[in-house]
């Protein structure tokens, strides 16, 4: 019986392309090594952002440039990168139609809960969360298996009555590694090769279609 609802925040409640690669660009041009505009890096949406931008500079994810490439980061996204963001279609009907079944709702992302908690109020859709687990600024609980494991302790709740809901393989590996079933969602930035790796339990194309499968 799923009693508690995991669910992803980046790619899979709201669109944050615009504002995750441009405030990208813009730290990566402060350390100087700029992008140029016509190169895609949509693939850094979702995984732990520090680890992407070392990978973008060709270096250790621990090197000082990186840090200094996501404090870049954070200089523009703090003030602007967080509102370039749309919610996807039917997501505010189908969490309050989810809460009036009775479940339990938290967030599970790996950006920072700062943030995390600024843009679900923003687009007013906390209201719908008993609580909104993120990662630390610091980069504790970046991983998504650790974040799912705190939330899990810090809930008292029994994996076997979750749910986890994402759209990125770090949201299905993360959630198999605390015992929990996945559900992938196909519109956001994980492609059809990196879903047939990992193998959800099961897939949907629209955020709404969660309450035809719960039912």
């Amino acid at each position: 019986m799923i009693k508690n609802l995991l669910i992803d925040l980046d790619g899979t409640l709201t669109d944050p392309k615009v504002g995750i690669t441009t405030s990208a660009r813009y730290g990566l041009a402060k350390v100087g090594f700029p992008i140029a505009d016509d190169v895609n890096i949509d693939w850094i949406i979702g995984p732990p952002l520090k680890a992407s931008l070392a990978q973008l500079l060709n270096v250790d994810a621990q090197d000082l440039l990186a840090e200094q490439a996501l404090l870049g980061y954070r200089e523009r996204f703090a003030v602007t990168g967080l509102y370039e963001n749309q919610v996807y279609p039917n997501v505010a009907e189908t969490l309050q139609a989810l809460k009036k079944r009775g479940y339990r709702l938290f967030i599970a992302t790996a950006k920072p809960t700062i943030y995390a908690v600024q843009i679900l109020e923003h687009f007013e859709l906390a209201q719908y969360f008993d609580h909104i687990y993120g990662s630390e600024l610091n980069g504790e609980r970046t991983n998504k298996g650790e974040l799912i494991q705190y939330l899990l302790e810090k809930e008292n709740l029994n994996a076997n009555e979750c749910l986890m809901i994402g759209d990125r393989e770090h949201d299905i590996l993360g959630a198999r590694r605390n015992g929990i079933e996945t559900i992938a969602v196909t519109y956001g930035y994980g492609t059809v090769e990196e879903h047939e790796q990992v193998m959800p339990k099961h897939r949907i194309n629209a955020f709404n279609q969660l309450l035809e499968f719960l039912k």
